[in-house]
């Protein structure tokens, strides 16, 4: 059965009314205007590192309790991007950070630190943040019990790291801007994605499977912006997860996408991130990536697998959407209609009535209180190669995993009615002494232009993203390629799947939390706002989110005690040394004396520098945050006071010939007191 809004064709007055808005109040916005005049923008762009604890805590994405972070692949990083309405003053700011989840813990810190900088320019309402869902950021940022527990408790330093970025690439965007222009432009990639649940998207009715042919949403929008003559930014949004890099990675990294933003910005632009005003800002944004996988064989990982084909598809599927990307971009136009807008409204996920006309069967339904099933902890078979539970599987299917359904305690009646057919493994909303995952929720309309986000604090499968944006498009009367899903946006609350796709209960049905009609729920609150957005009117910003600053936040790990020097060794020393030469493509590897990383994050900066002589100075080429170089730490044995850090940097092609060294950049840590320190090789030839 094709999911339509039954009172689709309402006139705009008649939804306002039957939506209980007034028709006085504003949302705060000048009407869309048509203009040929594409210069009525102030545009900016900023950047600022996000990168957390790279040794010792756990990290986010896989919820693994043996992911722990043992070094450095690539920085995480925050691409601002604030475009301002010069006709009506009105403003609009989005953020795209190398995070696997923008929590909403997160989301609530940086408003507060805006708005005791900006006052009221830069609210939760024009203010959209959003995580690129790389498996392989730092953990324990998230107050939300879910979502820390499995790296060891909250982590207030990496949490602030976060929080501290993000305001800082909102800072540099605003300070940067100045009038511009913006274009739009579009294309597919067919060959960065595959459906990794395709057993339930293939329950979908017939129309709506039709509009994926491959199962996949192959769409890729380009927002373009300028300064001037100059180039200033760009916003790549496609739909692909971020799991090229598996559950047996231990590096911190930013993924397929952080990899498609370093192509643009440092091998095409000669951007060095942190090295002052940012010349040029990629980001690469996800939209409605719930079932999309960058693993496009489809093969369940495997720890036998080389850490190398893990690499590969990185950055294969990396540079499939930096060149696409990149087409859309030159081929962008200007847009037809200019201005901007912005709502937001919270809402209780747990407890909401939904009208029949958005279920499938066209009953009224409602949701329930956050619930995990046992399909999600199984985990996604396609991305990951450990499970939790190795007798759990997607899809209820193990008789092991029935005879356990006492595990959800004293549930209610009703919320496993609104639950089923999920087996209920996990009562995150229930459980004590205040719920694990957010109940209240916000959801976003952002528009830019023709542009237009429907922004949500989950992960759509590509078929739930298309019913969103299709009552949001009806409303506003805008074509459906400019409607986008913009999900991991200012909160998270696990999935969001098809009534549909949920009956099989796959891995994506199992963390759908709030139940069978939970899309339906989302449904009905977009075209809800949208209509109220298109009536010029305010819905008011629904139920107070929970305060997840106060009350218990555990964090399970030990201090890290104070540094000291490997047995024999001083702080600095190198203890294993370059060969005399290494040809392009060789991988010099050095170890040093070291200290925790944590103690100094190098926020901006690096860990370490390739360097190359020039003449009688060295001039730093490579540091930590390019993808042809590795920090790995780890304590030698019986000296868990000492840090080994061990510096791999493999020889790209286009290396100059020369005369190299590297150097380390160490703090350590006596007592309360912190002292850096350097270690520097012996040099070495390249060429």
């Amino acid at each position: 059965m094709t999911f339509t809004r039954r009172s689709m064709l309402a006139g705009t007055v008649t939804a306002a009314v039957a939506a209980g808005v007034g028709a006085t109040a504003s949302v705060g916005a000048a009407p869309i205007r048509v203009t040929g005049d594409e210069a009525g923008y102030l545009v900016g762009a900023g950047i600022a590192d996000v990168t957390g604890a790279v040794a010792g805590q756990g990290m986010m994405g896989y919820s693994e309790l043996d992911q722990v972070a043992t070094g450095l692949l690539m920085r995480t990083w925050a691409r601002a991007y604030i475009v301002v309405d010069r006709a009506s003053g009105e403003r609009v700011a989005f953020v795209n950070a190398d995070i696997a989840c923008l929590f909403q813990s997160v989301h609530l810190a940086v408003m507060q630190r805006l708005a005791q900088r900006f006052g009221a320019l830069y609210t939760e309402r024009n203010v959209n943040l959003n995580a690129t869902h790389n498996h392989n950021s730092c953990g324990g940022t998230a107050r939300e019990y879910a979502y820390s527990l499995a790296a060891y408790g909250f982590q207030n330093n990496s949490h602030q790291a976060e929080v501290d970025g993000i305001v800082a690439a909102l800072v540099a965007a605003h300070e940067n801007l100045a009038p511009g222009t913006l274009s739009l432009g579009h294309g597919e990639l067919h060959d960065a994605s595959a459906n990794r649940s395709r057993v339930a998207f293939d329950l979908n009715p017939p129309d709506d499977k039709a509009a994926f042919p491959n199962a996949i949403d192959p769409q890729v929008t380009v927002l373009r912006l300028r300064q001037g003559g100059n180039d200033i930014g760009a916003i790549t949004w496609f739909a692909t997860h971020g799991t090229s890099l598996t559950d047996a990675n231990t590096l911190i990294s930013a993924d397929n996408k952080g990899y498609a933003s370093y192509r643009w910005e440092h091998d095409e632009m000669g951007v060095r991130p942190g090295a002052g005003k940012p010349g040029f800002v990629a980001a690469f944004a996800q939209t409605n990536a719930g079932d999309m996988t960058p693993n496009i064989g489809l093969t369940p990982w495997h720890p036998s697998g080389p850490t190398e084909d893990n690499r590969l598809n990185c950055s294969l599927i990396g540079e499939r959407q930096y060149r696409a990307g990149r087409a859309a971009f030159d081929a962008a136009r200007p847009m037809r209609s200019g201005g901007v807008d912005a709502a937001l409204r919270y809402l209780n996920m747990a407890d909401i009535a939904i009208d029949g006309s958005y279920t499938p069967d066209g009953k009224p339904a409602r949701t329930a209180p956050a619930m995990m099933g046992a399909a999600a902890a199984a985990t996604s078979s396609e991305d990951n190669w450990k499970t939790q539970l190795s007798f759990l599987q997607e899809g209820n299917a193990d008789p092991v995993v029935a005879a356990l359904g006492g595990l959800d305690g004293p549930i209610e009646q009703w919320v496993r009615d609104v639950q089923a057919p999920k087996l209920i493994v996990a009562p995150l909303g229930v459980l004590p002494p205040r719920p694990w995952v957010p109940l209240t929720v916000p959801i976003q309309i952002l528009r830019i232009g023709d542009l237009v986000l429907a922004s949500g604090p989950a992960e759509y499968t590509v078929v739930s993203g298309l019913r969103i944006r299709r009552v949001v498009a009806h409303a506003l009367s805008v074509p459906l390629e400019n409607v986008l899903l913009q999900g991991y946006s200012n909160g998270y609350c696990g999935y969001v799947t098809t009534p549909e796709e949920y009956a099989s209960q796959q891995y994506e049905g199992g963390e759908t939390l709030y139940g069978r009609w939970t899309l339906p729920a989302y449904v009905q609150e977009f075209d809800r706002l949208a209509r109220a957005v298109a009536a010029r009117v305010d819905l008011g910003r629904g139920p107070a989110p929970l305060d997840w600053t106060a009350g218990l936040q555990p964090n399970l790990l030990p201090p890290v005690p104070a540094d000291a020097p490997m047995t024999g060794r001083a702080f600095g020393e190198v203890i294993t040394a370059p060969k005399p030469g290494y040809g392009h493509g060789d991988t010099v590897t050095v170890e040093f004396c070291g200290a925790h990383p944590a103690n100094d994050f190098h926020t901006g900066g690096s860990y370490f520098e390739v360097q190359r002589a020039e003449g009688e100075q060295w001039r730093a080429v490579f540091d930590d945050n390019d993808w042809c170089t590795e920090l790995h730490w780890s304590r030698p044995p019986g000296q868990p006071e000492a840090s080994r850090v061990a510096i791999h940097w493999t020889v790209p092609a286009d290396a100059e010939a020369g005369r190299y060294r590297i150097e380390y950049r160490g703090d350590r840590r006596d007592g309360a007191a912190t002292v850096p320190f350097t270690g520097t090789t012996a040099e070495f030839a390249v060429g």
